[in-house]
């Protein structure tokens, strides 16, 4: 099996280039951003305190999240249910960075995308998979992008969504995150020594891709 990790800040286009990719070569896709996503949606539904991580503890166990593949299309599964089109909002993502750092949360991530690794070649993307999910991967590269770009991006996003946005604030909110990613005490946001680092703020989404796909042939 073929484990490349991608990690790096919000914004920086992981999810999107790790999902062509791994289309292109035939590995499996695994978004776990979407997960924790899924996982900060049950916590809202719960009404659990975000601020409050014994609060969260408490309510994991009875978060059932899978990740299944309908028609060749990667579907977030909830207790049961899709929650694909319910994940990407803004609340939903500042609330994942929250459930994010709770190490009863991480810890039961970790089983199943180990699992899902040992069975595929696999493309993960996230914000510790080189450190922590899979330390042995690979390849392991850190994606990143400038707050500006990767605030204009979410910007345009959220507008082609019909939904309104402050650019100050999405850059702010960017801000923020990046500092509870890196400082968090469990498997916070960091480059790994033996990474590949990939500025894409001058790249357009194809030449990011076409630069991983050629760093995954080199392996082969």
């Amino acid at each position: 099996m073929i484990n490349v990790a991608i990690d790096g800040p919000a914004g920086a286009g992981k999810s999107t280039i790790a999902k062509k990719a791994a289309k292109d070569l035939g590995f499996i896709y695994v978004d776990t951003g979407a997960m924790f996503r899924a996982m900060a949606l049950y916590m809202v539904r719960s009404g659990a305190d975000l601020d409050n991580s014994g609060d969260i503890a408490a309510k994991v166990g009875d978060a059932d999240i899978d990740i299944v593949y309908e028609d060749g299309i990667q579907c977030v599964m909830l207790n049961g249910e899709n929650v694909n089109g319910l994940i990407r909002t803004e609340e939903i993502s500042n609330a994942a960075s929250k459930v994010a750092v709770v190490k009863e949360v991480r810890q039961k991530m970790l089983v199943l995308q180990k699992d899902i690794a040992k069975k595929h070649d696999v493309i993960m993307d996230g914000r510790d998979i080189g450190s922590a999910v899979l330390p042995d991967a690979d390849l392991k590269i850190y994606l990143t992008a400038s707050v500006d770009v990767r605030a204009m991006r979410r910007y345009k996003e959220n507008t082609e969504k019909g939904m309104a946005s402050d650019l100050d604030a999405i850059k702010t909110d960017i801000r923020e995150r990046d500092e509870r990613d890196m400082t968090r005490a469990e498997a916070p946001l960091t480059k790994v020594p033996d990474a590949v680092e990939i500025d894409s703020s001058d790249m357009t989404i194809d030449e990011v891709v076409a630069k991983i796909e050629g760093l995954i042939r080199e392996i082969r």
